[in-house]
């Protein structure tokens, strides 16, 4: 009541010498002794400093490096293989060719589905990414591109030019294979 919480805040950092560090050190009790800190301040208070340990912890994951077609494959393989209906996925590099992010585009019937180049790129732009791969699968099981595919292909490398993103590859999996755009010289 006889001062507000910055100034409050200041007191209790003042008395720990402005250190984070000792500050954390400080017991429940330490922290009730102070005039203005009752139970739920101390909690709260104990609370930021849990969190603020937690975080410290916390190792950022490391992301996969896609080095060929071959490693990029290896990842949406179990995704695509074994479906029966044919999806298309995007994964978004940065410029070290580490994984941004993967993403399902869309979902379609036995034979084709969407490859909405807008949307894609607008996501990639959102994401930072430096470069994409497209992926889909052929429940057939023929990993063989269509001229539909090469079309898709052409277009979506187009309009990833024009924004300054790279269209690494286009992988189709099928099968127990794959069949790569980059690798058969078609990209």
């Amino acid at each position: 009541r006889e001062c507000n919480a910055i100034e409050l805040a200041r007191k209790i950092l003042d008395r720990v010498g402005n250190s984070l560090e000792k500050l954390k050190s400080l017991s429940y009790e330490d922290l009730c002794m102070f005039k203005g800190v009752g139970n739920g301040k101390a909690l709260s208070i104990m609370a930021a400093l849990e969190i603020s340990r937690r975080v410290e912890c916390e190792q950022e994951p490391e992301m996969e490096q896609i080095y060929s077609s071959k490693s990029a494959a290896a990842i949406m393989a179990p995704i695509l293989r074994h479906l029966q209906h044919e999806e298309c996925w995007i994964i978004y590099l940065n410029t070290a060719n580490r994984v941004i992010d993967k993403e399902r585009i869309s979902s379609g019937g036995t034979n084709c589905t969407v490859v909405d180049v807008k949307i894609i790129i607008k996501r990639a732009i959102s994401k930072l990414a430096n470069s994409i791969i497209l992926f889909h699968n052929h429940p057939s099981g023929s990993c063989r591109p269509g001229e539909h595919d090469r079309i898709q292909t052409a277009k979506l490398r187009s309009a990833a030019r024009t924004c300054d993103l790279e269209l690494t590859d286009h992988i189709i999996i099928g099968g127990k294979g794959y069949f790569s755009f980059l690798d058969e010289g078609l990209l």
